[in-house]
């Protein structure tokens, strides 16, 4: 029983890092925007997005994570089954590292803002994200 207690907390510590504080990760950077007929509030759980908004894998960054680009900051308030699957990284990958890589999706107000930004910046980067718990320290 002693083992048992021992391996829940080891297990414990090692995964709270994982949604505290600040870190980076290399990631698959997507984009989207708001199309016709998709209604005012465009993420998949109802928030209503604007430019400074992306989708990410919840289990990886909590919504509200700030997902810090190297030209913007980001708020993450959506997913999606691509994102969540990494359907991006595993598609276009060269390598294992890109392969493996996060995705985050990057809302757009305008197709062509999200098409512009695509093509001037790199398909994997690094990037740094702060949990909500965290931007309460700042």
């Amino acid at each position: 029983m002693t083992w048992l207690i021992t391996a829940v907390g080891l297990g414990l510590l090692l995964v709270s890092p994982m949604f505290a504080g600040e870190h980076s990760a290399f990631a698959r950077v997507t984009v989207y925007w708001h199309r016709e007929g998709s209604g005012a509030n465009a993420a998949s759980n109802g928030v209503r997005l604007c430019d400074g908004h992306c989708a990410v894998d919840p289990k990886k960054i909590p919504f509200g994570s700030r997902v810090v680009l190297p030209d913007a900051e980001c708020v993450a308030v959506d997913t999606g089954p691509d994102v969540v699957k990494r359907k991006a990284a595993r598609l276009c990958g060269r390598n294992s590292a890109e392969r493996n890589a996060i995705v985050i999706d990057r809302f757009f107000d305008a197709k062509e803002k999200a098409l512009a930004w695509a093509t001037a910046n790199p398909h994997f980067m690094v990037v740094r994200v702060r949990t909500p718990d965290t931007e309460a320290a700042y």
